[in-house]
């Protein structure tokens, strides 16, 4: 646990001279180069206080975003596959200990029903979660669901990248993973404070910090290059929090030349029979959240930063502009839910945590394109060997919107024209001719004209 230093994390939470204005300017104006922050400047933004300085600290996110991701925001949804857990988290509706939770793991066929769902909904990516459980989110049974995701097929439209947040492995189990053609390994730490972790994680295998702190490295170390790390802000001071996951994104840089590829800044929720998350020991609000997403963007600006549906929508809208590059829609938090009526959802007693965000995807498409944002189905990195490494450099260098842009304008289009209704439709193709007349290289205008001719032609998946 070398890299995560209580003590000199919270030295620089309580260091007078990093809450000094002018300082503070200073590393602002560096963060505009895109080019990344150290642990000693990150925690100088997180002690702005002067208002004036606070929303420069959100424009230069905002600007430092969209040199790197442009106005596009990635799509995805979550597919879960079992509530069945061994362990015991204090802040989590799975909990062993709660008996009053109704307990499901789907079939292999049920699992094909939810793809399907999701995939008629025009959904592209999915990600797999699952209780820790030996038998029932076994290695085996996740190659299986993974397999008949892919293979769920609906005019031309299927899963084209699925993710997968599962319980800790060792270096044999993760390479059996990558073997299935998994996209992003995540998996959070929750938190970093390790006493706090103890404390809610009193029983279980998730009790070893240790195990779960270097599970991505054991990843790394397995050949899967695409990781994503999170924590669950409210258990423990989000000033250490962020500081803490930000020390565990630039120690995987520094080791494998691999930061993060993604970034999870989840707030807790409530949640049936989770104390923790009834009353969060260090709630977290909506003006401190948006200071810690706006300091990761800074931080580590390559980096992919996802928002889920545990906001509410309201408050999701000023997150976009802060820095969230991914964002997860008309998702539910249950296994076999999406098959349900919408009706039973609010009070579902089967969720791991109660959701802020209930729109379906196609309003959160709308919404997304009404503000001006691109919504993204783009999945075409996975399939051209542009992870890892190769990712990276394109990100760092602000290279990879000149691949992303097109392939998301193709994407989009085929969203629209095969499930948008004609409302969402129209807006759409309004906004998507917009985005074509502002792009500057004529050269890749014309890609992107000839992509949306073979979309409109019938041809799917189309991407560069």
């Amino acid at each position: 646990m070398e890299f995560i230093n209580e003590d000199y994390i919270f030295n620089l939470i309580n260091d007078n001279s990093l809450k000094n204005s002018e300082y503070q300017s200073e590393v602002l104006v560096k963060a505009r180069n895109a080019k990344g922050l150290s642990l000693k400047e990150s925690a100088a933004l997180l002690s702005i206080s002067d208002p004036e300085l606070i929303s420069e600290l959100h424009q230069t996110a905002k600007e430092v975003k969209e040199k790197i991701y442009g106005n596009r925001l990635v799509l995805f949804a979550p597919l879960y596959i079992t509530n069945l857990c061994v362990n015991n988290c204090l802040y989590c509706a799975f909990r062993r200990d709660n008996k009053d939770l109704k307990r499901k793991s789907l079939t292999i066929d049920e699992i094909k029903a939810e793809t399907e769902f999701l995939v008629k909904q025009g959904q592209k990516r999915i990600l797999l979660v699952a209780g820790e459980h030996p038998k029932k989110s076994d290695i085996n049974f996740i190659g299986e669901a993974i397999n008949t995701i892919y293979n769920v097929n609906f005019n031309g439209n299927n899963i084209r990248r699925l993710n997968v947040n599962s319980a800790p492995m060792t270096v044999d189990g993760f390479k059996v993973m990558k073997s299935f053609g998994i996209g992003t390994y995540q998996c959070f730490q929750e938190t970093y404070h390790y006493s706090t972790y103890k404390k809610m994680h009193p029983d279980g295998p998730k009790r070893d910090y240790g195990w779960r702190l270097y599970a991505m490295d054991r990843a790394l170390q397995a050949g899967i290059d695409d990781v994503g790390i999170g924590a669950l802000f409210g258990l423990t001071d989000y000033k250490f929090e962020t500081l803490a996951l930000l020390s565990h994104a630039f120690n995987l840089d520094e080791k494998y030349g691999i930061g993060p590829h993604t970034i999870s800044v989840p707030r807790l929720e409530p949640a049936f029979n989770a104390p923790a998350a009834e009353k969060p020991p260090f709630a977290v609000s909506d003006e401190e959240f948006k200071n810690i997403i706006a300091v990761i963007r800074l931080a580590v600006p390559y980096t992919g930063i996802i928002l889920s549906t545990r906001e509410r929508a309201e408050l999701r809208r000023e997150l976009f502009e802060l820095g969230i590059s991914q964002i997860s829609a008309g998702s539910r938090t249950s296994p076999g839910a999406y098959k349900e009526s919408q009706e039973s959802l609010h009070e579902h007693e089967m969720e791991q945590f109660q959701l802020g965000d209930h729109r379906t995807l196609e309003e959160v498409v709308k919404d997304c394109t009404k503000l001006g944002y691109m919504p993204s189905f783009c999945t075409a990195c996975y399939r051209s060997d542009r992870t890892g490494d190769r990712f990276m450099e394109l990100a760092k260098t602000g290279n990879i919107g000149k691949i992303c842009v097109p392939n998301a304008i193709s994407t989009f289009e085929e969203y629209l024209n095969d499930f948008a209704s004609e409302e969402t439709k129209s807006i759409g193709k309004d906004f998507i001719s917009k985005e074509i007349d502002g792009l500057r290289n004529k050269s890749t205008k014309n890609k992107v004209i000839k992509m949306l001719e073979r979309v409109d032609s019938g041809d799917r998946d189309v991407f560069f």
